[in-house]
């Protein structure tokens, strides 16, 4: 999760700075997240209350009633203590970052010079790790400012690399020396502490930093990020995202068949979901988030 965090806050903040100073800047930024996000949590979310006795446990009004409905559809569930259903479990992520594109996208249209925009995500940087620390009763584990240090890293990163003229193979030292870092302080100082995701955070940018500083290099790596099978899964991440605990519901029946075998079952069960899983959000992509894309084009960067 550190890692999708970094990778998205660098996405974000790399769009929001190409285009702070064009037209229509709140509009097209506003516009095309919402093709992106909407269309498959909205029938995530539909799917699973249609089937709430499979997916919930009580019928269908009586889940509509009980359950938190409107805390999905406002994208809040994350700031409340609740036990969200196995489904739509990953959703508080999902309502992490649609909380941080609309209150970053003003910050960064509004605070022009790039020293006063590290200060803040140097602020969320710092300020994590203390709410982690904390005991205030509304603090939840999954609450957006326990989260802040791994997209507050992914757009300091975006930040620097648009602002700063800095050679190529400095950047790269940086990548590496984040992840030696990052990781091993994970693995000793930080593990077991409210310091750990901020310890990750630190390796996954490094991670995130290196990969981008060794951009058009002709080495295996770059051609499989590419062209290879890892390009084609990060075309349908977010739909196999959404989807893959409904798909693990769904076949269940297959985990309980595998049960008797050991190990070799459990490595079966592990093949099977990976391989529906992928079917499944291929499904989604080319059926369904491909042509609701297209309307991107009518919120041009």
């Amino acid at each position: 999760m550190n890692l999708f965090f970094v990778l998205s806050g660098f996405l974000i903040t790399s769009i929001l700075l190409e285009a702070r100073g064009k037209p229509h800047y709140f509009r097209n930024f506003y516009g095309r997240r919402a093709l992106r996000i909407w269309p498959v949590y909205l029938l995530v979310l539909a799917i699973c209350y249609m089937n709430a006795p499979w997916f919930i446990g009580p019928p269908v009004f009586q889940a509509i009633r009980t359950a938190p409905w409107w805390a999905y559809l406002l994208f809040v569930q994350n700031l409340f203590h609740l036990t969200l259903p196995p489904v739509i479990g990953p959703t508080w992520s999902l309502a992490i970052e649609e909380q941080y594109y609309f209150l970053w996208a003003p910050v960064v249209r509004v605070l022009e010079r790039p020293l006063a925009l590290a200060i803040v995500l140097a602020g969320a940087m710092i300020a994590s790790p203390l709410f982690r620390m904390s005991h205030f009763a509304w603090i939840t584990p999954t609450h957006t400012l326990t989260h802040l240090d791994g997209i507050a890293m992914g757009s300091l990163l975006a930040l620097g690399l648009h602002t700063l003229e800095v050679p190529r193979r400095v950047w790269l030292a940086l990548g590496l020396g984040g992840v030696v870092l990052g990781f091993a302080a994970a693995a000793t100082i930080a593990g077991g502490t409210a310091w750990l995701d901020t310890a990750l955070t630190a390796g996954f940018g490094g991670t995130v930093l290196g990969s981008i500083a060794s951009t058009g290099a002709r080495n295996p790596l770059n051609a499989l990020l590419r062209r290879g099978p890892l390009a084609y899964l990060g075309r349908i991440s977010y739909g196999m995202y959404m989807v893959h605990i409904m798909v693990f519901v769904y076949f269940g029946w297959f985990d309980l068949r595998m049960d008797t075998y050991g190990v070799a079952g459990n490595l079966a069960v592990v093949a099977f979901r990976l391989g529906a899983s992928i079917a499944a959000a291929s499904v989604l992509w080319y059926g369904f988030e491909a042509p609701i894309l297209k309307l991107k084009r009518y919120f041009a960067r």
